[in-house]
């Protein structure tokens, strides 16, 4: 019997933790058999070379925060506003996913490839918030308008260390996710 090998998801999990800790320089071969506690032999037998590495990574980062997530909140049901916060709240929210996000965002600014990557999740995220502002507001600059805004609170509250005197942080983006989801109150025309 042959000795067992470290599956290849132990090695991309492994790459996004390190990513997410350290950026992608620090996604190394070798840094990854120290942490997984195996030698890098046994890295070959799953990817060429580091390169096919950070590609699977990119891979499983893509899936579990667009395809995953869209899953998940498909099977959960509810309206479309329940739908979106959910999907806020499972890829910003955790410490899983978030760290991984911020870090392929700096890793975009680096590498032309990512930053298309990037920039088709991206386009798949707010066409969520779009579809989801569209079931109640009919006017396609303002959704495209609140969609952009709803981005950049969720992606950008993790970058502002401002205070917020009387309220929690989470208040703060509580309400703010509010005035950019609800339909106005009284406005029943929108």
């Amino acid at each position: 019997m042959g000795a067992l090998r470290t599956p290849r998801g132990t090695w991309v999990e492994e790459g996004l933790r390190v990513l997410a800790e350290g950026g992608v320089d620090a996604v190394r071969v070798e840094v990854l058999a120290k942490r997984i506690g195996v030698t890098k032999g046994g890295f070959y037998g799953y990817f060429t070379d580091r390169g096919a590495l950070l590609t699977g990574m990119l891979d499983a980062w893509e899936r579990e925060c667009v395809d995953d997530v869209l899953d998940r909140i498909d099977q959960e049901g509810g309206d479309a506003l329940d739908k979106v916060r959910l999907a806020g709240r499972l890829t910003f929210s955790g410490d899983r996913l978030l760290p991984i996000d911020l870090a392929v965002r700096d890793w975009a600014r680096r590498d032309q490839a990512v930053a298309e990557r990037l920039r088709r999740v991206d386009n798949r995220r707010m066409q969520l918030l779009r579809d989801t502002i569209s079931t109640f507001c009919s006017d396609p600059y303002e959704v495209e308008a609140r969609a952009l805004l709803a981005f950049c609170a969720a992606i950008g509250s993790h970058l502002v260390a401002a205070d917020h005197p009387g309220h929690t942080r989470a208040q703060v983006i509580a309400r703010a996710g509010d005035l950019i989801l609800d339909r106005p109150p009284g406005d029943p025309g929108y």
